[in-house]
């Protein structure tokens, strides 16, 4: 089983000189993160389908083993509210092909909007109709989500709850999926909080999961930092 850490997006100059080097071009930055953390959470992907060529020069930036998680177009979880989006999740998929023909997909994240309260029918139907592969996660922004229902029918299609840590609200850490999913962010965490992060990520991998976690992305380098230090911390538990 494997970690997979890193940041919410990589492109950001005041990461200058701490985790980019000072005379390192932008256009670098990528094949650089590469070399440091193992994964990124793409987000852009929720306004506009990234186009292929963009892809490709991901993957030729990037080490085999990299993956890039993918967040859904706004199109399928906030316009169409996940009904009747079939023809919208086929064009995304299709849009990500790169990626997965390459062995370079991670999870596709779907951010349900904060005022779409749970309804157990409609996250049936949604994902009757999704492949079997990639995987996929949900992260849910309304509390009616957090129910042992929803639990279950997430388990019966191995799609995992995303567990985002945020100032507003705390999300439970249930175990729905082969793999776990988290994003992390809160304003500040401690070294002893990051110890304990790393110690939990530890245990989900001891129970056979594969784990991806990102935290946000700032303007200083401050998370993809703890997203590395997260990385050598549950390796060297796992070893």
């Amino acid at each position: 089983m494997a970690i997979y850490a890193g940041t919410s997006g990589w492109a950001y100059a005041g990461w200058k000189p701490d985790f980019y080097p000072a005379k390192l071009p932008s256009k670098s930055f990528l094949s650089h993160y590469g070399t440091r953390l193992n994964t990124v959470e793409v987000n852009f992907s929720f306004r506009r389908l990234v186009s292929a060529s963009t892809f490709e020069n991901w993957i030729a930036a990037t080490p085999a083993d990299f993956k890039f998680a993918v967040k859904a177009h706004q199109k399928i979880t906030h316009i169409l509210r996940l009904k009747n989006a079939e023809e919208m999740v086929r064009a995304f998929l299709s849009s990500v092909g790169p990626l997965h023909q390459a062995g370079k997909l991670g999870p596709i994240l779907f951010q349900l909007p904060p005022n779409l309260k749970c309804s157990l029918e409609l996250l049936d139907g949604f994902l009757r109709e999704l492949p079997r592969a990639p995987r996929y996660t949900f992260e849910f922004r309304h509390d009616s989500w957090f129910a042992d229902a929803v639990y279950d029918l997430l388990r019966k299609y191995n799609a995992a709850l995303c567990v985002a840590e945020s100032e507003d609200r705390t999300v439970p850490d249930e175990t729905t999926a082969d793999f776990s999913y988290y994003r992390f962010r809160q304003p500040e965490y401690s070294a002893e909080q990051r110890r304990e992060l790393a110690r939990k990520l530890a245990a989900k991998i001891a129970e056979g999961k594969d784990v991806f976690a990102y935290f946000k992305h700032e303007e200083t380098p401050q998370g993809a930092l703890h997203a590395e230090e997260l990385l050598r911390a549950v390796r060297a538990k796992a070893a």
